[in-house]
């Protein structure tokens, strides 16, 4: 199966022409799963429309409950001593219910008016995507893929001046996950505590970034399912001097089996990656870390892990069994 291709290259080299060249369409839509992306676009938008304009020409709307004709008299009202009124609209939820009003008028806007949408999610069915996507542009700020990220995470560094190897880059991405806000926080974190340093280490990720109550959580299911027992131990009893709920980490390894049983399924049936990456909503990168831990078990050990598992939690809600000795248990049942 090819693999996905993506329209969001093109489409952010056209927003940065429009931005660079001062000449905006009359509409943008910017949606999709990547936060960062989304307001990072949204705040370009605006403020070079804006472009040192007094602030009373921006308009912003949030929420369902939006009035579609309030929102196109303000179109229709001409900008005080500026190019245009920019109006901002954010999470309508117009883009999935669909807008005659607002959709119609959009065919024909005041020329004076620019407007910039903003949805978490949208119906490419209805009106209002079919008018921005011919009238406008429309960029899709999806989650993006582990090599995007990584030379991403390598330009942050040289606009520092800092040199970072790949295979740090990778451990930061392992360490902090593929949430590009989260990414951009830590690698802030790392600027900080490397001031004086010309190069960032895999050390110094592991001394600054992510949580580390998250990170030692994450790090005793990794043990688990790369059968590191004495590690998962280890960490395990480490959780719960810090008053982790043991409830919690039996659910997070109940999470991890189960992944691992339909990775391995998918892959002996001969599914590449990119389709189990969307089938179970997976980041590529996370996928393929699946694939290798699932070959270290049989589908008959991943099932009876997740049986242990469902038995245990039946037996710890029914009294005969204690919460900390059945995530012990289970730790040590499967690793063995």
């Amino acid at each position: 199966m090819a693999e996905k291709t993506t329209e969001f290259p093109v489409k952010q080299r056209q927003i940065n022409e429009d931005i660079k060249n001062g000449t905006f369409k009359p509409c943008y839509l910017v949606y999709g799963e990547e936060v960062y992306l989304r307001y990072q676009n949204r705040d370009k938008l605006y403020n070079a429309m804006i472009a040192g304009a007094d602030k009373m020409n921006l308009h912003r709307y949030e929420g369902s409950d939006i009035n579609p004709l309030e929102i196109i008299d303000m179109a229709e009202t001409m900008p005080f001593f500026a190019e245009r009124r920019v109006i901002v609209v954010e999470n309508s939820g117009l883009f999935k219910s669909g807008c005659p009003e607002l959709a119609e008028y959009l065919k024909n806007p005041a020329e004076t008016a620019c407007f910039v949408f903003v949805e978490t999610e949208v119906d490419k069915r209805k009106d209002m995507y079919k008018v921005v996507r011919a009238k406008g542009l429309d960029i899709d700020c999806e989650k993006q893929d582990e090599r995007t990220l990584s030379r991403w995470i390598a330009k942050l560094f040289a606009a520092e001046n800092k040199n970072i190897s790949q295979h740090a880059i990778m451990h930061l991405l392992d360490r902090v996950g593929t949430d590009m806000a989260n990414i951009s926080n830590e690698v802030e974190k790392l600027f900080g505590y490397c001031a004086f340093k010309d190069t960032v280490t895999e050390e110094d990720i592991d001394a600054v970034c992510a949580n580390w109550l998250t990170s030692r959580i994450f790090a005793m299911t990794d043990a688990i399912v790369e059968k590191k027992q004495k590690t998962a131990v280890d960490l395990y009893y480490d959780l719960l001097a810090l008053k982790e709920p043991p409830a919690k980490i039996q659910s997070l390894i109940i999470r991890q089996f189960n992944i691992m049983l339909q990775v391995k399924e998918m892959y002996m049936n001969n599914k590449d990656r990119s389709l189990i990456a969307s089938t179970l909503k997976l980041h590529p990168f996370v996928t393929s870390k699946y694939i290798d831990w699932s070959k270290k078990y049989s589908m008959e050990e991943l099932k009876k892990a997740l049986e242990l598992c469902v038995s245990n939690d039946e037996a710890v809600k029914t009294g005969r069994l204690d919460q900390i000795i059945s995530v012990e248990m289970i730790i040590i049942s499967t690793t063995s």
